[in-house]
């Protein structure tokens, strides 16, 4: 009985290390699944990676646009071997990362250039670059920015976890 349970500690103790194994400053991982426009996941040396774009946020389930972003995203990766350049990790412990695309472009800043992501200055205050990109896709009107006053995703799911309010 206590060698099964030392057993069981050290697969434990292994396999912990081995998730918390720091990641290299860039890497190629080939593009698994894509949960929404800007969350998506990588194989890399057989560990699947949830990555969350970093800077720019895309529409919510339930939001126009969010159907578009997803399947843009799809697009332009799924199935793909992309370079990984994390930035951070989330409260979720997703790997806060730009990922380039195997042309070169960046996926963060093509989503934005194109219409279907904000820049998300909370997280990434002094990236003009992606500020730039969204100016450019406001005044092009492209993607969200076709509808007059689009709802950031931010104030959606702020406004989407509100209690119901009693009659």
């Amino acid at each position: 009985m206590a060698a099964r349970r030392s057993i069981a500690l050290l697969l434990l103790v292994f396999a912990l290390t081995a998730c918390a194994q720091p990641l290299p400053p860039s890497f190629q991982a080939r593009v698994t699944s894509i949960t929404d426009g800007d969350t998506l996941t990588v194989l890399f040396n057989r560990q699947q990676i949830r990555i969350r774009l970093y800077g720019i946020d895309c529409p919510e389930p339930g939001q126009p646009f969010h159907a578009r972003a997803t399947q843009r995203t799809a697009a332009l990766a799924h199935g793909q071997l992309v370079t990984v350049k994390p930035e951070s990790r989330d409260r979720y412990g997703r790997l806060v990362a730009w990922v380039v695309l195997p042309d070169g472009r960046s996926l963060n800043e093509t989503l934005v250039a194109e219409g279907l992501a904000w820049h998300f200055r909370r997280y990434a205050p002094r990236d003009t670059r992606l500020a730039r990109l969204e100016q450019s896709a406001r005044d092009a009107r492209r993607g969200l920015w076709e509808d007059p006053a689009p709802i950031p995703p931010w104030e959606w799911r702020r406004h989407s976890r509100r209690p119901a309010v009693r009659q």
